[in-house]
């Protein structure tokens, strides 16, 4: 990558995007362009085209997605399937318009089939049926990694597909709605020790195993590919992951000792666990020589500080007010 060209980050405010940014400003990447939903709608085709006239980037990571968890994706399927269907197209349509040299797409490992043999690796994509608590998501994605495929073989651009494990870090959702697993549990357990609860109860049986990458890592796998790998007309598909997984209730554990909450932990059995294990073949991007370089306890470390310092703040600050 050329140091002096533009660089599009789409989604730059989001766990993903804000971790890219931090990546690139350690790289000495300056000349970055970026839009807040408010200025740029990317699911308007005629806003994303004039912007793309007007800014001309040289490479883009298209990290703008509509994300959530469980109860989101069960709740507003219409809305995971569409906005992310618009998203992707429109920004991926234009960077070929607007000749941009490099595309980095960024998906989910929720594309792989529900019953994926384990651990999952990209050759399994579209092998068999897709867990139905987030399925639109996932076809939204799916069509995402084809269209890059597809514009390589028609076009000869380069663009390449990531698809990161379960991330958190700096900068996640704390919606317990919305959010993923590990936010919402750093949330449930701090508030658990703030309202001296005896006890926190969690979805599910707590027996699945989930892999976790701390959201810096996977910023610096995805800039690690961006300088060091072009596509092949095949539409490159790359696993990020940390190549080890953990049961949600050994997770809770561990948060729970990271927060301070001394209660004990309950799972309401009735709520679903979603697919009971999840785990990445990260065989090619090691191959390729990335290794992740934050351990698990120490990303979980980071993301509570983050907790306190900003959504705590954000919080108090508003009941204050």
């Amino acid at each position: 990558m050329d140091k002096t060209k533009k660089i599009y980050v789409a989604g730059h405010s989001g766990l993903v995007g804000t971790a890219i940014m931090r990546q690139l400003d350690v790289r000495g990447y300056n000349n970055i362009v970026t839009r807040t939903h408010s200025e740029l709608d990317l699911a308007d085709q005629i806003s994303v085209r004039q912007f793309f006239a007007e800014q001309q980037p040289a490479y883009v990571i298209l990290a703008a997605a509509k994300v959530g968890g469980i109860h989101a994706n069960r709740t507003y399927p219409a809305d995971f399937i569409y906005q992310n269907l618009m998203i992707q197209t429109n920004v991926i349509d234009s960077a070929y318009h607007y000749n941009v040299q490099k595309l980095i797409f960024l998906g989910s490992s929720c594309i792989y089939p529900k019953l994926a043999k384990q651990p999952m690796n990209e050759d399994q994509l579209l092998a068999g049926y897709l867990e139905e608590t987030n399925e639109a998501y996932a076809i939204a994605k799916i069509a995402g990694v084809k269209m890059c495929k597809a514009y390589n073989q028609q076009y000869a651009t380069n663009y390449m597909s990531m698809m990161p494990t379960n991330l958190y870090g700096i900068g996640d959702n704390y919606d317990l709605q919305n959010s993923h697993v590990i936010p919402a549990l750093i949330r449930k357990f701090h508030e658990g020790k703030i309202s001296k609860q005896k006890q926190v109860a969690l979805w599910g049986t707590g027996t699945p195993k989930r892999e976790f990458l701390c959201s810096d890592d996977m910023a610096d796998a995805c800039l690690y590919i961006m300088e060091n790998y072009n596509s092949n007309d095949t539409g490159e598909v790359i696993n990020i992951g940390s190549g080890k997984d953990i049961s949600i209730h050994d997770v809770a554990r561990l948060i729970a000792k990271i927060v301070g909450f001394n209660g004990s932990i309950v799972y309401d059995n009735s709520m679903p666990d979603g697919t009971m294990r999840k785990l990445l073949d990260v065989t090619k991007l090691s191959t390729l020589g990335w290794q992740p370089k934050v351990s698990f306890e120490s990303g979980l470390r980071l993301a509570y500080d983050d907790f306190l310092q900003n959504y705590c703040a954000i919080t108090r600050d508003a009941a204050e007010a």
